[in-house]
């Protein structure tokens, strides 16, 4: 059986590194007896950068924050013939924002998964809180080592209990003889206290310190050893500012002969032979937010007397008397507590006997063991990837239609362009693009639902429309939130996307006002037509003139504008066509699935084959390049995707997963073919959570959505354009879910 590994790994200075290092050995020595013979490797993080020399295990390396390696990693461990693999997830070890990195990898990954969980946090931000619950449904089973751990699991990210697996932290089988370590350490003649592991401001070393003077005047003979590095993290944003000040409080406490700063990340061997010299082992933490401490389970599985804050992990494993435990920077009560237990050995030794007999039920051997069963039980079980299937259309799954964000950003003018999170920014103003999203969107809602909100917004995104036009029919784009304009004339594309708009309600309007003004807009912007340039500018007008024909068959001469606007379009395409490239560009950039659609649109007026073959043509060309492994793909705009070169990841934006929705609708409706629905839907998904990242868009509090995935993960803004995406994305599922009934009902008959 083969296993792959995924976490830090020594020489890197990391406690996550040393947990997959212990559990890497634990798992693959001792085949004896056991049914399978076990081999595995490791996939290492490596953070900054920095170059290590790795061990023979590791055959693949990850750098932190370059999101490429992620996906090479999850190539080569599907083709290495692992039968599963085992992440260890600390926030701080993966790149991105919350360490959203490694949600790609995971989904890629075709063997089952096992995460041990090191952090899990009870106030999780938004971001932190949707990365873990990624992650655990992505999982197998799901190692903690704490019963607290499962408490938060369930309660707080609604992780099914039958998931969630307890093993404790292993401890390394090492000992040595307390005398012949105290000598080494020239500690003989002396009462040792101990606190190691990465130095941080929230470690509470100088609580302990606060205590000392007192009980050196006590027990003379009392040393504190305070024995690791400064955390690399601190080092690089904050130096050795925490231990200088914790030098500075032992100079001015006159405590220079009673604590030692040995700064240096060492071996497990020398770690235990300093815990073997010691008398106390003290973890003076500053809040209860730890949910595992490997430094801690070190300490009690060598036999040591702790005591300890009660935070989370400390509570649970200094129970039953093998520890004590002192309240949060409380100086004093460990003062008393360290008095009590210098001036009484045969308790000390008490509760070093209890810490030890619980030590032996945790050693590595014994937690590899454990993991080893799991394995075997998952694999047994055939617990292996879901099998990715067709999507159907599950409405069940849907949140519920709600205008509450787009009623947040709506004033008297307008909507509001930006948000700030969830809230309105009204620093930025409105914009044309954005008002005749939103007037397309509540005209869609009204026509199907009879959303009488809906009905009641239209007036105010279509009254912007009207002030925004100029004499000559073209728009000025921007406005201010205190109504000055911003420019003279908008970009062809709010030009195109607002002639959208107006092609809706003509073919949909609600009331005779309504349609009336419309058509006065639409009508004074259509001498402009044929001046367009911009292609999105072009396809977005065919189809606001396709929706007016619909409703107006016999205007021949808009009709001829459709036609020529079409064949512009078409002109582009046989301009960049090559076998390998079906498209209207050198490049996929932006809104991509607005030109097919437009085509699909215009033959469904014009009846035209050729219009037809290149709508599908191209359609197909950009599913092949974002349809992919049953979930959308959108083409990144941090650089796009060139004819030559490599796509972009990233930035996703959702005005592209809206036009891939739209484009698929489109074509069931020409065609029937219920593969267009499933890829309509797929690609709906893409703002709940089945994209790369896999995280949701949507936000379930807000009911807005989110601006799109950058670089370091969700760009939590959920403004204008990103919502009214998901709204009409929503509002053509569930057209295409009647649609598609209607039509399984007049097949049957």
């Amino acid at each position: 059986m083969k296993l792959a590994f995924i976490g830090t790994y020594p020489p890197r200075e990391c406690g996550i590194g040393t947990f997959t290092n212990n559990l890497f050995k634990s798992m693959l020595g001792n085949n004896g007896g056991r049914r399978n013979s076990y081999e595995g490797f490791i996939v290492a993080l490596s953070d900054n950068n920095i170059v290590y020399e790795y061990p023979q295990e590791v055959k693949h390396i990850i750098r932190q924050e370059q999101q490429g390696d992620y996906l090479k990693a999850v190539r080569f461990i599907n083709l290495s013939g692992a039968d599963l693999c085992i992440l260890e997830h600390e926030f701080g070890i993966f790149g991105g924002q919350s360490g959203v990195y490694i949600l790609p990898l995971l989904h890629r990954l075709e063997i089952p998964l096992i995460v041990t969980l090191h952090t899990i946090l009870k106030a999780p931000s938004y971001n932190e809180k949707a990365v873990l619950q990624e992650i655990c449904k992505m999982a197998s089973k799901i190692v903690v080592m704490s019963h607290k751990a499962i408490d938060f699991l369930v309660g707080i990210y609604k992780v099914p209990k039958n998931k969630i697996i307890f093993i404790e932290h292993g401890v390394p089988d090492i000992h040595f003889n307390r005398e012949k370590s105290r000598n080494e350490f020239k500690l003989e003649s002396k009462k040792v206290l101990l606190t190691f592991g990465f130095i941080g401001r929230n470690k509470g070393i100088e609580t302990v310190i606060n205590a000392m003077p007192k009980v050196v005047a006590k027990h003379p003979e009392v040393v504190y050893i305070v024995l690791g590095k400064t955390h690399p993290n601190v080092l690089r944003h904050s130096g050795e500012e925490y231990r200088i000040f914790l030098m500075r409080l032992v100079k001015n406490l006159h405590l220079e002969k009673h604590v030692i700063f040995l700064n240096e990340f060492i071996d497990e061997p020398d770690l235990f032979k300093y815990l073997s010299a010691s008398d106390i082992y003290i973890t003076p933490y500053l809040n209860e937010s730890q949910i595992t401490s490997g430094t801690l389970s070190y300490a009690v599985g060598v036999g040591s007397a702790v005591i300890s804050t009660p935070y989370w992990h400390a509570e649970e494993l200094l129970a039953d008397g093998r520890g004590r435990l002192f309240n949060f920077n409380d100086a004093v009560q460990l003062t008393n507590t360290l008095i009590e237990l210098l001036d009484n050995p045969e308790e000390l030794n008490k509760i070093k006997i209890k810490a030890y007999d619980y030590g032996r039920k945790i050693t590595w051997p014994k937690t590899g063991e454990k993991y080893v069963a799991l394995t075997e039980d998952i694999l047994e079980e055939g617990q292996n990837i879901v099998e990715k299937k067709d999507t159907d259309l599950d409405l069940l799954i849907l949140p519920p239609f709600s205008l509450t964000h787009i009623n947040r950003l709506t004033d008297d003018t307008g909507i509001i362009q930006h948000a700030k999170f969830g809230i309105p920014n009204l620093k930025e103003g409105y914009c044309l693009d954005d008002n005749a999203r939103a007037l397309l969107m509540v005209l869609m809602a009204y026509r199907q639902m009879k959303d009488m909100r809906a009905l009641e917004l239209s007036p105010v995104y279509l009254s912007y429309i009207h002030y925004m036009q100029n004499p000559d029919g073209t728009f000025r784009n921007f406005l201010s939130f205190s109504r000055n304009f911003l420019d003279e004339v908008g970009s062809e594309d709010s030009f195109g996307r607002t002639i959208w708009a107006l092609g809706y309600l003509l073919g949909n309007a609600p009331n005779d006002a309504y349609y009336q003004t419309g058509r006065l807009v639409f009508f004074n912007a259509s001498p402009n037509f044929e001046k367009l340039k911009s292609i999105r500018s072009i396809a977005n007008t065919i189809i606001g003139i396709s929706y007016y024909l619909k409703s107006n068959p016999s205007d021949d001469s808009m009709t001829e504008r459709l036609r020529n606007l079409a064949h512009k379009l078409i002109k582009h395409y046989y301009d960049n066509e090559s076998p390998d490239w079906k498209w209207f560009e050198s490049l996929l950039a932006y809104d991509n699935g607005i030109l097919p659609l437009a085509l699909l649109h215009s033959s469904e007026i014009l009846n035209d084959r050729n219009i037809t073959e290149i709508a599908i043509n191209s359609m197909n060309f950009l599913t092949k390049h974002t349809l992919k492994d049953n979930y959308l793909s959108i083409i990144g705009n941090e650089k796009w995707f060139t004819k030559e070169g490599e796509r972009s990841i990233f930035a996703q934006q959702p005005i592209d997963a809206m036009a891939m929705v739209l484009m698929y609708h489109q074509a069931f409706h020409l065609t029937k073919d219920k593969d267009y629905l499933n890829k309509l839907y797929t690609s709906f998904l893409w703002f709940l959570g089945e994209n790369d990242l896999r995280m949701s868009l949507y936000d379930f509090e807000t009911k807005g959505c989110c601006d799109g995935f950058e670089s370091y993960g969700v760009n939590r803004n959920q403004g204008a354009e990103s919502s009214l995406a998901y709204l009409i994305s929503h509002l053509i599922v569930l057209q295409a879910y009647e649609e598609f009934h209607e039509h399984d009902i007049k097949t049957e008959y």
